[in-house]
This record gives C-alpha cells, sequence and structure tokens, in this order.
C-alpha cells in the first residue's frame, strides 16, 4: 500500500484507466507500475465512489481477461479492446 502513497495523480488515473479496460491484464498494470492486483483493488476502492467500485469489482470477476493465468492458452495481441481510445502513455504496448 505504501508504493500507491508514491504514486502520483496522473499514474493513479493511468492505472484506475488501465484497471476498466477489458483486456488490460493486472499482469501488465503491475509490470509497468509494480502494483499488484490486491493493490489495484485498494486503490480502486479508495479513488471510486461505493457503488462504482462495486459495479467494476462485479464486471472484473466475471472477466478472465483481466487474468493473465487464465488466459495463458490464448495468444494476447492487444491490451486493450480496439473499440477503446487509443492511449499513447501506455509504456506496455
Amino acid at each position: 500500500m505504501n508504493l500507491l502513497i508514491q504514486l502520483s495523480d496522473r499514474e493513479k488515473d493511468r492505472i484506475i484507466e488501465m484497471a476498466w479496460e477489458d483486456r488490460t491484464t493486472f499482469d501488465a498494470i503491475f509490470r509497468q507500475f509494480g502494483i499488484p492486483e490486491k493493490d489495484v483493488i485498494k486503490l480502486m476502492r479508495r479513488e471510486m465512489k461505493e457503488s462504482s467500485f462495486k459495479m467494476w469489482r462485479k464486471r472484473v470477476q466475471s472477466r478472465k481477461t483481466k487474468h493473465q493465468k487464465l488466459i495463458a492458452n490464448q495468444p494476447v495481441k492487444r491490451f486493450k479492446c480496439y473499440r477503446q481510445k487509443s492511449i499513447s502513455q501506455n509504456k506496455i504496448t
């Protein structure tokens, strides 16, 4: 949790944005920011309205695309849905 305190507002916004993207795995967030899934969840809980957080959690728990180990047998060619806006600050893509 100490890492979350040291993040800039821009980094927090980017992590939240990546967490909302269906095809961005928690592993990708970890590789880019060094924040494990449990801390991403804590960040989302702290930064979002309660109703938005609950909606996000419900959505994430039913998506295997958010967990790299669940999609290990499927090639992942992108970290976000093709319908989502292009993000130039992403270090992974």
